[in-house]
């Protein structure tokens, strides 16, 4: 028989668990980070929202549709451009409209695993601009860490 601690000890008459040791709950329920191999392929992610938030820039589309792809340091970024457009437009008397654009060159690097960082180019009608993203795996899906729209 060993003399190992009992899982329950009795304390003022009734059953207690024994102390184990500090609890971490973010390392039970927090975000799990994931490899690379656990997740899909991110290019249709880019594709789509790239062209959501160029939407979203221009005011065609609610920044609250992208908001499970986005963290909330990404999302307060993406509020304070939103706020920004809005304000031109109203100075310049203009309309928000779905901007006609297409998605063009997709260059995908991977500098760690579980992590993508990738530039998109978006041709419109005046104009090419480019998408900077960093995709990091979380609980086995891409969540976008930053955005940049140059």
């Amino acid at each position: 028989m060993s003399d190992a601690r009992p899982a329950l000890a009795l304390v003022d008459g009734t059953a207690a668990r024994a102390p184990r040791g500090r609890f971490d709950a973010d390392e039970w329920f927090g975000h799990q980070h994931s490899t690379t191999d656990e997740l899909p392929d991110p290019r249709p992610l880019l594709e789509n929202l790239t062209r959501s938030v160029i939407e979203i820039l221009a005011g065609a589309r609610e920044l609250e549709q992208i908001a499970r792809w986005v963290d909330d340091r990404v999302y307060k970024h993406l509020l304070k451009r939103v706020v920004l457009s809005t304000r031109a437009r109203q100075m310049r008397g203009a309309k928000a409209t779905r901007p006609a654009v297409t998605i063009g060159s997709v260059v995908i690097c991977h500098p760690a695993d579980g992590v993508v960082e990738a530039t998109v180019v978006v041709l419109g009608r005046g104009r090419a601009r480019a998408v900077a993203f960093r995709l990091e795996g979380l609980d086995r899906r891409w969540r976008a860490t930053a955005i940049h729209v140059l």
